[in-house]
């Protein structure tokens, strides 16, 4: 049986009143003893607001010359006026407490790119921070706190299980003013296209959310986490009371993968290619209304070929979920994990049937063998792995036959500099066309005046020329 809180009759009260204007005394509804006056949501922020935290995020990068600096410290020490120094950037967020042993989840966009991470406790202690985990898709990051104890810890509750108009509480630190509670209901569930995040599953809230807030916690009338708050809709950079929160659901993947000593979260890996349902394809397919994904392309050895899923199938459920998009899909999918099999109802033919498909983390096959740029090329400053499928579903492109892939690029590098992104294929280097990092060391290894380098982005293929 679900629990209400009792603050809840006298919202319920409130809007028994009728229209502005056209209440009479009669219905007028008004506290009838002590006890209504008094009823709060004081007894569930005093349950949680112990366990969200501020998260105080810093990158100091001090030695972009260390020559120049070594020399002007020789001569004037380290404060004097004109001694260079790095560029320093900060962030503040929240986070919230969800194991006694220190473990804290808060949002990626928080600590993204920052190497000295502090939490402040509502109890004023302060501890460092490790990041055990960062995943961009989701914006979800996992810290441990050092040599921190007698923590207050919050559970994550079942976010499967909100309805639109369930009454919630945000707690975080807007502004840097200290910690704040709001509260409000679901304004909506499963909001997709929000361009947040690769999983976008948004819980949506008209609870005020600001600038600050990234990574609290969004609580349910349980006193449990149900989402973690993670962006707002304004046009100010102020709440205007469209908020969102990252389910608890995909936050609880994030969270085992970090406690299973992971430095990726695992997902299940489909092996194909899905697009939305729009209403022309919808027509074709016989369905009243867009609904479902269409897959669109098959990997030959992946889960899905093994299952007996064909290009023009449309998936409609995820264990009996359903699905309206890619987005949609991801988040069911993912939930389900990488071990057994998840039935998925599709639509072949006008009929509709169900498939097992296994629940498998996508291969490495070939393994990455990273070869990193040398000096004097393009390619400084960046990593060359072999595309497998799961270089491919790391980094969100497509999956080619063979081939070698930007898997990493240095801040401020030349392969940076000169436009090379995450993500690129590189096809060719100097009409060699690249089968594997094998290939891409060999033709790095070679002198010349100028680099003719092929490359394929975004399912677009061109050639540039670079000197030396």
């Amino acid at each position: 049986m679900r629990f209400f809180h009792p603050a809840i009759g006298f919202l319920a009260a409130m809007l028994a009143f009728g229209p502005a204007g056209a209440q009479t005394p009669a219905q007028r509804v008004v506290p009838e003893s002590k006890a209504q006056v008094q009823l709060s949501f004081a007894p569930v922020v005093r349950q949680t607001a112990g366990s969200v935290v501020n998260v105080y995020a810093k990158r100091n990068d001090r030695r972009q010359n260390a020559a120049i600096e070594d020399y002007f410290r020789r001569f004037f020490g380290d404060n004097a006026p004109g001694v260079p120094r790095g560029r320093s950037q900060s962030s503040l967020g929240s986070g919230v407490i969800v194991d006694p042993s220190g473990l804290v989840i808060t949002n990626n966009h928080v600590i993204e790119n920052m190497n000295e991470v502090k939490v402040a406790l509502a109890d004023r202690r302060e501890f460092e921070a490790e990041i055990l985990l960062r995943d961009s898709r989701t914006d979800i990051a996992v810290l441990k706190l050092k040599d921190a104890t007698n923590l207050q810890a919050i559970e994550l509750g079942d976010s499967e299980a909100l309805q639109v108009g369930d009454l919630v509480l945000a707690i975080g630190n807007p502004f840097g003013v200290g910690q704040t509670v709001t509260q409000g209901i679901v304004s909506a569930l499963a909001r997709t296209q929000v361009g947040i995040s690769d999983y976008q599953f948004f819980i949506q809230t008209d609870a005020a959310i600001n600038p600050g807030n990234s990574g609290g916690a969004l609580i349910d009338m349980n006193g449990r986490v149900v989402g973690i708050n993670t962006a707002i809709y304004s046009r100010s950079g102020g709440s205007i009371g469209i908020g969102f929160a990252v389910p608890s659901s995909m936050v609880r993947v994030v969270l085992n993968s970090a406690r299973g000593g992971s430095k990726n979260v695992v997902r299940p890996w489909l092996g194909a290619r899905l697009q939305p349902v729009d209403g022309d394809i919808a027509n074709g397919l016989g369905l009243e209304r867009p609904t479902g994904v269409l897959v669109t392309a098959i990997y030959d050895k992946g889960p899905a070929a093994e299952a007996g899923l064909k290009r023009g199938d449309a998936i409609l459920m995820v264990d009996g979920q359903p699905v309206d998009n890619p987005d949609s899909f991801g988040y069911r999918f993912t939930l389900k994990g990488t071990q057994g099999q998840v039935p998925l109802t599709i639509l072949r033919g006008g009929k509709q049937n169900t498939v097992q498909v296994r629940l498998t983390p996508p291969p490495e096959n070939p393994a990455r063998d990273p070869v990193r740029g040398r000096a004097r090329t393009p390619f400084a400053g960046a990593t060359l792995v072999n595309m497998s499928p799961a270089v491919a579903d790391e980094l969100q492109i497509e999956i080619a036959d063979d081939g070698v892939v930007v898997a990493d690029i240095e801040d401020r590098s030349v392969a940076g500099g000169v436009g090379f992104e995450k993500g690129d294929q590189i096809v060719a280097v100097n009409g060699e066309r690249l089968a594997s990092t094998k290939d891409a060391e060999r033709a790095l290894n070679r002198t010349g005046g100028y680099w003719e380098v092929t490359v394929s982005r975004g399912g677009r293929v061109f050639t540039t020329v670079l000197g030396r």
